[in-house]
């Protein structure tokens, strides 16, 4: 069950319509109604208070069922979980981990690569503190799935640049998209939040110092073929 489909769902149960829901969050109906729809994500402070109101995790609000189920329910095909845990085991060894670049692609590329058995992973970016980029993954040398991101740093002052990297290693197969939902030591806290399957997701991840946001970064992708 995506996020946009757990929202529905949890309002239902309590037999509320969207309009006795945006009051109580004190948001607009049309807000709810874009959440439920998948049209929008609710921004941090809304999703910390969707789930205080119906006494939830942010985490379990986010993550829904469990790893190794997709979000329909449905136990996920032997070749999507040896996806996920490729997904995982690649970007521990390349930008999360502090892994070596290769040869820019591009002038002033980033460019990284991890490769086991059939499978191969390159992520390529551009920029530093605004930046975008591509990751992707090749099964038997034919393109199978693939995400774009864009970021940018808002107080370079401040931005933890490792800790960002700390992160993104502790990504799951759950959700391999970026990091996990909840990351946080000291006065650091990452989020990222996402709505959609493997084969067609979106979703943004953010970093907070001492509650202030520093960093902010979108992402989408999906299965191609």
């Amino acid at each position: 069950m995506v996020l946009n489909t757990r929202l529905a769902s949890l309002r239902r149960s309590r037999s509320l319509s969207q309009e006795a829901l945006a009051e109580e969050l004190s948001v607009s109906r049309q807000a709810v109604a874009k959440w439920e729809s998948g049209e929008t994500l609710p921004e941090l402070e809304n999703l910390v208070a969707l789930a205080s109101f119906y006494s939830v995790s942010v985490d379990s609000l986010l993550r829904g069922g469990t790893c190794g189920e997709a979000d329909n329910g449905m136990q996920v095909r032997g070749d999507e979980v040896l996806l996920r845990d490729f997904l995982c085991k690649a970007k521990r060894e390349t930008y999360a981990g502090k892994g070596p670049e290769s040869a820019p692609s591009r002038p002033a590329s980033h460019d990284l690569s991890f490769e086991e058995g059939d499978l191969f992973y390159y992520d390529t970016y551009l920029g530093g503190e605004r930046f975008i980029g591509e990751e992707g993954v090749w099964r038997g040398g034919k393109p199978s799935w693939g995400m774009n991101y864009c970021g940018r740093v808002l107080s370079p002052q401040r931005f933890p640049a490792d800790f960002l990297k700390e992160a993104l290693f502790a990504v799951a197969p759950d959700q391999p998209y970026r990091g996990p939902s909840v990351y946080e030591k000291g006065e650091f806290a990452y989020h990222s939040m996402v709505s959609g399957a493997l084969d067609w997701y979106r979703g943004s991840e953010e970093i907070l110092v001492s509650g202030e946001r520093v960093y902010e970064c979108l992402f989408h992708g999906g299965f191609i073929g």
